[in-house]
């Protein structure tokens, strides 16, 4: 096969694996794995380049983290921060929403953000039917709030556990440059669905008593087991604090932390192991293999120096290009191949363009990639998660009327990402 006719095969593999990806049609592992296995087969990687192309610090982290969360749900944790935010509230329904959206928020930044909805949509259900109020706010503001509250650390999306891996950006370096802003966007996505859903959130003075009789202690359903995920989240979230001084990548932090668990829990391996979305990390995989592939045939450094005539090499355009193209492209079409089709041709472009920090360009990503996923329901993963579970309660969360909803939150989000990055990095 010549080299043109590489480019133009592995290229099209690429497209058609992403257009499978987003009709849906297919199982989006099945169809990234078999992109991967077809550039593979066709000779344009060996399998140990392809092994090669595999980020195993982000395979680890993952693997790490659906572990360590798969055990702390059987504790029932969550829903006791739940019924104590609504306590907190005074059973008042518009108070009650930000507290659950900022539950959800912090929880998203520290664990996964799929997992943290699947936790809190089924509690929000039992406190909206005691409220007699209508759930679809509750679910949209807690949908957005995962996907803000994910932006903010290393370990909170998976676009970040992507780029810190490629780049070496440790969890404090996410938490610094982002966690700022992140908080400004929490803050500004919570007003605004307070005014929209001003007049949803009325309900009756005896039932919010009810509220305020539930026992949130009686949600915990194992407490020895409880203070054993506490003190491992806690070894974990210093871990990765400390992983950069301590020259650990934060795959094996991820790691260290989840075994840790499984030696005091005396959990069965088997157990434990079936909380990992072994789909999500077969999907990876596949996208990593066929992402190298791009590379290895000379796609991503073309598109990099055009992109580089586009904005001149100038980090303020060059940045907002990122932030905006990201956000607008994440709204519609997953995240995750976006963002590692985009890192590699990120770092082209500085070596092209003789970028010597790139820092600024990794935050536009991120920023962009995460919060464009507010922008509609197929936007990010919990978004689906979300509608569906909502579904099958009776409850309808409409691709209309959530992008009315979120994306108008979404575009001001990224204004806002847009004046802070200016102000602060794209100089």
């Amino acid at each position: 096969m010549s080299a043109q006719t590489q480019i133009l095969f592995t290229g099209g593999i690429f497209l058609l694996t992403y257009a499978m990806i987003m009709l849906e049609k297919i199982h989006r592992t099945v169809v990234a794995l078999a992109g991967a296995m077809i550039v593979i087969l066709a000779g344009i990687v060996s399998q140990e380049q392809a092994v090669e192309s595999v980020d195993f610090n982000t395979i680890g982290l993952l693997t790490g983290m659906m572990i360590i969360v798969g055990v702390t749900r059987r504790t029932g944790v969550f829903e006791f921060m739940a019924v104590f935010a609504a306590k907190v509230a005074k059973g008042d329904p518009a108070k009650i929403m930000i507290s659950l959206a900022t539950i959800t928020a912090v929880s998203s930044a520290l664990l996964d953000n799929v997992t943290t909805v699947l936790l809190i949509v089924p509690v929000t259900f039992v406190i909206a039917k005691q409220l007699d109020v209508n759930p679809i706010p509750y679910l949209i503001a807690e949908v957005v709030a995962s996907n803000i509250g994910g932006t903010a650390t290393l370990i909170g999306d998976p676009p970040n556990i992507m780029i810190g891996s490629a780049t070496g950006l440790g969890f404090m370096d996410f938490v610094l440059a982002l966690a700022p802003v992140i908080v400004v966007i929490h803050i500004a996505a919570m007003i605004w669905l307070k005014v929209l859903y001003r007049k949803d959130m009325v309900t009756r003075e005896e039932l919010k008593r009810n509220i305020m009789a539930l026992n949130e202690k009686d949600e915990i359903k194992d407490e020895k087991l409880l203070k054993k995920c506490l003190a491992a989240i806690a070894i974990t979230v210093l871990g990765f604090v400390l992983h950069q001084y301590l020259h650990l990548e934060s795959g094996t932090v991820a790691l260290a932390g989840a075994t840790l668990l499984l030696l005091i829990t005396g959990d069965e391996p088997e157990h434990a192991l079936s909380a990992v979305e072994w789909p999500v990390i077969f999907f990876f995989v596949g996208l990593f293999i066929i992402v190298g592939a791009l590379e290895h045939v000379g796609i991503i450094e073309a598109i990099a120096r055009k992109s580089l005539e586009v904005t001149g090499g100038a980090i303020l355009p060059t940045g907002l290009l990122i932030l905006w193209l990201s956000a607008i492209l994440s709204a519609f079409i997953d995240n995750i191949p976006f963002v590692a089709t985009m890192i590699p041709l990120i770092q082209e472009m500085g070596r092209l363009g003789g970028i010597a920090n790139l820092e600024p360009l990794w935050w536009s990503l991120s920023l962009g990639a995460c919060l464009g996923g507010n922008g509609t329901l197929i936007g990010a993963s919990a978004n689906v998660v979300v509608a569906g579970m909502a579904e099958k309660r009776g409850a309808y969360l409409t691709f209309i009327h959530f992008t009315k909803v979120a994306f108008p939150m979404m575009i001001m989000s990224i204004i806002i990402s847009t004046g802070y990055l200016v102000l602060f990095y794209l100089r």
